[in-house]
């Protein structure tokens, strides 16, 4: 799996979203977990770094192996005509996914519904085999009472399409969802709810073997595993969950900080939640020095942070 990091996402924050992204896929159950420096990944997993033996063995072989992937890939890389490439890919996925027309417009489903809590969606859109970015949407869940990754794929595909017919924006070639026959028959009800069935190609990759699913044939199509088409796939998948994650807990950090913020005079919730990315939680923002906070929000709200939960444990 390959993630590509952003501008602005630090490298503890990358390996976080990697090692949810492979226990969700994977189904993992470990509770320990050997990475090369500390991360968050809440109270429930054990995280070891280790500095000898087996274990540090193990860490260093692991990222000999992805540098070597990485090189690989770098050597493989060739300069092309961007036009002519996207053209050959398009071309390609039309004849591999059996479709009645290229894909230029692709739209990826995903439901991020991490421990029960908060459950969000996530819509990314891919244009002539890449990413537009502005066209992403991220969705909370409005009418599904509790975790039901079922219902919540059905909510969303119906908001999403049911919005472009209303504002009659042109509509993707094909729609794929993360999930297998389960989560594709639930995108399915809104389609054909909405008068889109036939209008508009749509598949279900299963996260495991990667298998797509096709409307009304319960035998999965599989992929040659170096196909440039299930590698875009894949990204589109790997974007979406990702996508959905990081909306998840930025969402997730707003609701367990509501009663902080409010009561913190001077302190507004874009601040706050400036210090929890950072802190990763409120109990390590309490215990912070005045001087590590200033280093994030500045002197004046550092001080009066400070003096606020110094104020309350003297109480």
């Amino acid at each position: 799996m390959e993630i590509k990091k952003k501008l602005d996402e630090s490298d503890a924050e990358l390996l976080e979203l990697a090692i949810i992204e492979l226990r969700e896929r994977f189904q993992l159950v470990s509770k320990e977990i050997i990475v090369p420096f500390e991360v968050d990944l809440g109270e429930n997993l054990k995280v070891t770094v280790p500095q000898l033996g087996d274990k540090k063995q193990i860490l260093d072989l692991s990222i000999r192996n992805a540098k070597f992937y990485r090189i690989e890939q770098l050597k493989q890389l060739q300069i092309v005509d961007p036009e002519r490439h996207s053209n050959r890919i398009m071309a390609q996925m039309q004849k591999d996914l059996r479709l009645p027309v290229e894909p230029r417009h692709i739209e990826c489903f995903d439901n991020s519904n991490i421990q029960g809590t908060n459950p969000v969606a996530a819509c990314v859109v891919f244009k002539d085999g890449k990413p537009s970015k502005k066209d992403y949407r991220h969705f909370n869940i409005k009418t599904v009472e509790g975790p039901d990754d079922f219902a919540s794929m059905t909510e969303v595909v119906y908001r999403r399409y049911k919005r472009l017919l209303d504002e009659n924006e042109p509509l993707p070639q094909l729609i794929i969802i993360d999930g297998g026959k389960g989560q594709l028959s639930s995108a399915l009800k809104s389609i054909d709810e909405l008068g889109l069935r036939g209008k508009i190609a749509i598949i279900g990759i299963a996260k495991r073997l990667e298998e797509l699913f096709y409307p009304g044939d319960s035998i999965p199509l599989y992929l040659d595993k170096k196909s440039e088409t299930l590698k875009v796939i894949q990204q589109l998948r790997n974007e979406a969950h990702r996508f959905g994650i990081t909306f998840h807990r930025d969402k997730r950090s707003k609701s367990a900080l509501n009663s902080s913020i409010e009561s913190i005079p001077g302190i507004g919730e874009k601040t706050m939640l400036t210090l929890i990315q950072h802190f990763k939680s409120v109990k390590r923002l309490k215990l912070a020095t005045e001087k590590e906070i200033s280093d994030v929000i500045g002197v004046s709200k550092a001080k009066k942070i400070t003096d606020f939960y110094k104020t309350n444990n003297e109480s």
